[in-house]
């Protein structure tokens, strides 16, 4: 009986203990459940770190502007704003920028036959000087010298010429060539008239770095032949 006793009163005491053990832990979680954890700040931005919310300053390409009324002329065209470039040089009124390059014409089939009629007034003027400086290469190209050309006009009273149609501008190396047909009537001093038909020949240079001079149209040659009247 005693040991019976004893060992009730030891179970007892076991299931004591483990009655206040279950109790501690059941009070510990209760305690941790009733604790507010720290939640993080949420967050000012966008995910990739930019303001949600744009500030003082533009965000994004600048909004178009319009223009007032009446200043529409004022606006440049949308191309000529393409990378920065400047606006065309000529504006609308057809007149050109005073930077735009301006090329220098080149000498036309007309300008070749005013030089062969021009030679011809300064012979019948008797200014052989200028005639003689319309061949080409400073006159050399007449195959005379200034005196032999002269010479050569000395019986000649009255010279008055007809050109025709010039033929078409033909290229050689650095030059261009033209031919003007002629028919030249000559008063002698005698009073005898003289007739010629023919061309003339005029050349100019085209090369970089030639003078004005050089690029005029100049004789190069003649091919005349008399007219029996």
């Amino acid at each position: 009986m005693r040991m019976t006793t004893a060992l009730a009163c030891c179970v007892f005491l076991l299931l004591a203990g483990c009655g206040r053990h279950d109790t501690t832990v059941n009070a510990g979680a209760g305690d941790e459940s009733d604790v507010t954890l720290p939640k993080p700040a949420a967050a000012g931005g966008s995910v990739t770190g930019m303001p949600s919310k744009p500030g003082p300053g533009q965000v994004g390409p600048p909004a178009a502007q319009s223009l007032p009324a009446g200043d529409a002329s004022s606006a440049a065209p949308a191309d000529a704003l393409v990378a920065g470039m400047p606006a065309d040089p000529i504006d609308a009124a057809g007149a050109q920028s005073p930077d735009a390059i301006v090329m220098p014409a080149e000498p036309t089939a007309a300008e070749a036959i005013a030089v062969v009629r021009e030679y011809y007034r300064s012979i019948d003027s008797l200014d052989f000087a200028h005639a003689w400086s319309l061949w080409s290469d400073g006159g050399r190209s007449s195959g005379q010298t200034l005196q032999q050309f002269a010479d050569g006009f000395a019986n000649t009273a009255h010279v008055t010429i007809d050109t025709g149609a010039p033929g078409n501008i033909e290229a050689a190396a650095g030059s261009r060539f033209i031919q003007v047909p002629v028919t030249i009537q000559a008063t002698t001093r005698d009073g005898g008239t003289q007739r010629y038909s023919g061309t003339y020949t005029l050349r100019r240079a085209v090369v970089d770095g030639a003078t004005a001079e050089q690029r005029a149209w100049r004789i190069a040659s003649a091919a005349l032949h008399p007219v029996q009247p």
